[in-house]
């Protein structure tokens, strides 16, 4: 047994309840294969999902944005795997700007090769009409971030951007650095410590922009306070 927490940085995942759509159909693998056999009575299935990679918690690659940018298989796994810095901001209003000085707080504390994680409280909100109120980065923000060499950016909110905007400059700054952005994370406000091992691994899937990730934090007993 692990000496610590793990805590699920994820959504649970809703067939026929998702914004982007998520669909599942079951059938007798029989029926889909039939040289695959087995008796009447036995429970012996398969599924077809139909879904779109943006759905629940998940992970945005720079092909999303750039035709000549990499797919989630290209992620290096060393961008996904490592130490994270928490930061807090869920004193923030709807469409209020987190702004450079906001994330320049956190200079002392933020290493090159964080994984960072922006707790903003609306995990509560995936899933309802408000799923995409939230605060955004302010541009020169995520600037100073890419320039501190941080690995990898998430948020507990539907995005980063301004609500609404035609132009997603916040993605392309983190894309053409090739920094991925995980969206919708969950529980951010169940870790106790403001640094922590994360892990986020999407599908080694080519040609995907997108793919929904199982995340988790491993939070040793010794760093809980």
């Amino acid at each position: 047994m692990l000496p610590g927490r793990i805590i699920d940085l994820t959504h649970t995942l809703l067939p026929g309840q998702e914004e982007y759509g998520l669909e599942i159909e079951t059938f007798r693998v029989p029926d889909l294969y039939p040289q695959y056999r087995s008796r009447p009575e036995d429970h012996y299935i398969m599924t077809r999902i139909r879904m779109s990679p943006h759905i629940g918690t998940h992970i945005e690659a720079p092909y999303h944005l750039l035709q000549d940018g990499g797919d989630v298989a290209t992620l290096p796994l060393d961008k996904l795997v490592g130490q994270a810095l928490i930061m807090d901001f869920a004193h923030k209003m709807d469409d209020e700007a987190i702004t450079l000085d906001d994330i320049q707080a956190y200079a002392g504390r933020i290493h090159a090769g964080d994984i960072v994680l922006l707790r903003t409280g609306r995990s509560s909100f995936y899933r309802t009409e408000r799923a995409h109120d939230r605060p955004y980065l302010e541009n020169a923000a995520v600037k100073w971030l890419v320039e501190t060499g941080i690995a990898c950016l998430g948020t507990d909110a539907s995005g980063i951007e301004k609500h609404g905007a035609e132009q997603q400059v916040n993605h392309l700054t983190l894309f053409e650095n090739n920094i991925p952005l995980v969206e919708f994370m969950n529980n951010l406000d169940q870790i106790r410590s403001q640094r922590v091992m994360v892990c986020v691994l999407p599908w080694n899937m080519i040609g995907a922009e997108a793919s929904p990730v199982r995340a988790i934090a491993f939070e040793p007993a010794d760093s809980i306070p």
